[in-house]
């Protein structure tokens, strides 16, 4: 499937989009309002002492790596919505399983939001375009009825390669997505009160220990793999270098790139979209896509796609003459 990219023209920083014509003000998307308010309530008893386990606190660092990278940047991103790797599906689907830790909704939902995006980029039509506000372009978007991500709609127009898998599918039209999520936070919570009984520990102490790892394991580190990924959405259209007239406000934010491991990188992305490799510059680090050469050397990759020479040549921002 060809990926929509954008037509915009590049327009003055100082420009100001309205909100999509088909959101509704007075229409709040309860289902995800909740959600992302609980998860983030649930993450400040993080700050209470009795939650505290170095432990904990090494599983969600971790948790960035293993859930954010590579569920939500290899998987969601660079995999899925973009064609630039391929991997067999047993790793795919696993990879995929990741990203639904994230909670960052189904693999087709996410794939149809962000090729929408690519298609209007930082017009009235783009999802999640900062030009609107910040606040709207980091989360806000999420949060009102829009009625262009209906899912029928959306997914007839951008997904329909993705729900061709049935394992896709299923977390459509089955309780298979909240299953994971339900076991997810089992498995942290579970696992750390057995380990605290196998090393002696009462009852209650495992059950504080096992909390530990639930908070820091799961919503602490959901929550902060959330503002990674909003933040490509808005940091990283605002603040930045630009390396290609992109025909829209992508940048280049060192920042972003650091703390999503290269998702940050996103003039280039938009620059050449498939491309697996986002950081074009040797300085500019892209952990996911060392990653992605790590999976191509041990035959877990294969048509791995890297920027198109000819294609980025074309959209090289001319030096202004002084």
């Amino acid at each position: 499937m060809s990926i929509p990219q954008s037509t915009a023209s590049f327009q003055p920083t100082t420009d100001r989009l309205p909100l999509p014509a088909a959101v509704d003000r007075h229409r709040i998307v309860w289902s995800y309002a909740i959600t992302v308010g609980v998860y983030h309530l649930l993450a400040l008893l993080a700050l209470l002492p009795w939650s505290f386990s170095w432990t904990g606190v090494a599983l969600a660092g971790l948790g960035l790596y293993v859930f954010g990278s590579l569920g939500i940047n290899l998987c969601y991103h660079r995999l899925l919505t973009h064609r630039g790797l391929v991997c067999p599906k047993w790793l795919e689907h696993g990879f995929a399983v990741l990203a639904v830790c994230s909670m960052q909704d189904t693999p087709a939902r996410w794939v149809a939001v962000h090729r929408r995006h690519h298609e209007h980029a930082d017009r009235q039509d783009d999802p999640h375009s900062p030009l609107v506000n910040f606040l709207w372009g980091h989360v806000g978007w999420m949060l009102l009825e829009n009625d262009d991500l209906s899912r029928l709609g959306i997914y007839d127009r951008y997904a329909k390669d993705i729900l061709r898998d049935p394992f896709y599918r299923k977390m459509e039209r089955t309780p298979l997505y909240p299953m994971i999520l339900l076991g997810s936070w089992a498995t942290f919570f579970l696992a750390g009160c057995a380990a605290s009984l196998l090393l002696g520990g009462t009852i209650a102490e495992a059950a504080r220990f096992g909390a530990s790892l639930l908070i820091w394991g799961v919503f602490v580190r959901t929550v902060v793999v959330w503002h990674i990924t909003w933040s490509v959405n808005s940091a990283a259209h605002i603040w930045g270098y630009r390396t290609y007239e992109t025909g829209e406000r992508s940048r280049n934010n060192w920042f972003v790139a650091l703390i999503s491991n290269g998702e940050g990188w996103h003039n280039n992305h938009h620059a050449d979209s498939r491309s697996a490799r986002h950081g074009h510059r040797w300085w500019e680090i892209d952990m996911v896509f060392v990653t992605i050469r790590l999976l191509e050397a041990v035959g877990l990759a294969r048509n791995v796609y890297v920027p198109d020479r000819r294609q980025v040549a074309g959209l090289l921002q001319k030096k202004r003459k002084a």
